[in-house]
């Protein structure tokens, strides 16, 4: 029986250069056409054109003595990118951003879905790690595993960026969460002098405790602001609920709490974000008491722009976090961490008030 062989689909000339490519890396010297033409038996011709082709394309480099020599092309960063859930409109919404940015910037960027959940959050920076990725860029959520994370990434010798969260040997990233709540405290503040003579029955804050005390400063800040304008309210008035940033979750709550106080008249919500704000009026909603809340959120997603469009709507205002800005800066301030620059522990974003009488026509991303 005739043996068979197998069909070997090269390309002769293709073959050629990746000799001639690969001469020229072992030598690590410069090399006239003379020699490489002797050294590889490729007529002077091929050499010639082969050699000519890679300098244009910037593989090699020719000398005014007509040598030529191998060029260590810079390999394309990659960066990693643990986003904080695909499920969270803002998480989205930073998430396109910073893909528009690493795209820009000639940046590869490998995405992983933390899922709002601890566990995954460091199983994905241990995947990074083992990719060897130029530089992590982390939105977890979960303080609880910040320090688990930030020590891995350390030992792993790559750069960190933290998002919101801060996370120990992390550069921070992300809004000031406590001026944001002062904002949204004062803005609640005037919408109970204009509409409720500055009458208060209670300030609810939805809170998102796991994500630790910075973020924790939207509620406390809010709380704040009211107390300042109010001095004489009792502390009691204050109850922080873990909505977690949920909006479910949100409404189960202000449910749960409107149900069993049906005298509250004049209730003030601050919410660690807009998700959680929406379920709060969902819940007022259900129940047709919308008149007896005003919220303010965090994030000005969309859906929060469309809600408060609404005249009758309870939600008065969000605090945007200007997420377009969250790739270009993301991207300049790795950028830099590689080049060995001195940034700031703690680099904020600008953030800025949106009510329903500065609401940006056509609602769109901010």
């Amino acid at each position: 029986m005739a043996k068979t062989s197998k069909r070997l689909y090269l390309i002769p000339v293709l073959s050629k250069s990746l000799d001639i490519l690969e001469l020229l890396q072992a030598e690590n010297k410069p090399m006239s056409l003379e020699v490489i033409h002797r050294r590889t038996r490729i007529s002077k011709t091929t050499v010639y054109r082969v050699l000519k082709t890679l300098v244009h394309r910037g593989y090699l480099a020719q000398s005014q003595d007509g040598m030529y020599r191998h060029v260590m092309r810079p390999k394309k960063l990659r960066f990693g990118f643990g986003g904080q859930s695909a499920d969270m409109p803002f998480s989205e919404e930073v998430t396109r951003s910073l893909r528009d940015a690493a795209a820009a910037s000639g940046v590869d960027l490998v995405e992983l879905d933390n899922r709002y959940d601890a566990a995954t959050a460091v199983q994905n920076a241990e995947e990074f790690i083992r990719s060897r990725v130029d530089l992590i860029i982390e939105f977890n959520v979960e303080q609880s595993v910040a320090a688990v994370i930030g020590d891995k990434v350390a030992s792993a010798n790559i750069p960190l960026i933290a998002i919101d969260i801060p996370h120990p040997n992390a550069t921070y990233f992300g809004v000031d969460n406590y001026r944001a709540g002062v904002e949204a405290g004062e803005m609640l503040i005037r919408y109970t002098q204009t509409e409720w003579d500055g009458r208060i029955d209670r300030v609810i804050g939805l809170d998102l405790p796991e994500a630790g005390l910075l973020v924790q400063g939207r509620i406390s800040g809010a709380f704040e602001a009211v107390r300042s304008a109010q001095p004489s309210l009792p502390e009691s008035a204050f109850l922080r609920m873990d909505g977690r940033g949920m909006r479910e979750i949100s409404e189960k709550l202000i449910t749960d709490y409107l149900q069993k106080n049906p005298k509250d008249r004049h209730i003030l919500i601050a919410a660690a974000n807009d998700s959680s704000a929406l379920g709060a009026i969902d819940a007022a909603r259900k129940l047709k008491r919308q008149k007896h809340i005003a919220v303010v959120g965090q994030d000005c997603i969309g859906e929060a722009l469309e809600e408060m469009k609404s005249p009758t709507s309870p939600l008065i205002a969000s605090v945007s976090h200007e997420t377009s800005s969250y790739g270009p800066n993301l991207m300049g301030l790795g950028l830099a961490l590689l080049k060995g620059q001195i940034v700031p522990p703690y680099n904020y974003v600008s953030h800025r008030l949106v009510s329903r009488a500065t609401l940006p026509e056509p609602v769109g991303r901010l």
